[in-house]
């Protein structure tokens, strides 16, 4: 799953959904480094059903990483492309590591 995959996504997994206050407090941030997160399309707030802003789990992961990059210098959109190019690496590995399991116990090597 890439970061651009969050956008309005809510899954079970995901609950609670924080308010933007709880969500920026947890991150030891800001809003203001949320709105600016979401402005750089790494993620966007989810919206309830009072149409208040809430973010999952996965987002803040993935906002926390962006804080840490910007933390160490890293202007704020290049620490967001960094972010969604390391999940999509990520996601890449997994998928590589279940075919190649799969490949190999389909075609099991024998010792000599």
């Amino acid at each position: 799953m890439t970061a651009d995959d969050s956008f309005g996504r809510l899954d079970d997994d995901d609950y609670p959904a924080y308010t933007m206050g709880r969500a920026a407090e947890m991150l030891g941030t800001t809003q203001g480094f949320l709105r600016a997160v979401g402005e750089a399309r790494l993620i966007a707030p989810l919206r309830s059903e009072g149409g208040h802003r809430r973010y999952s789990r996965y987002q803040l992961r993935i906002a926390a990483r962006a804080r840490e990059l910007v933390d160490q210098g890293t202007p704020i959109e290049a620490a967001c492309r960094i972010v969604i190019l390391e999940d999509q690496l990520e996601e890449a590995q997994r998928i590589n590591a279940e075919y190649r399991h799969v490949a190999e116990s389909e075609n099991p090597t024998t010792a000599g």
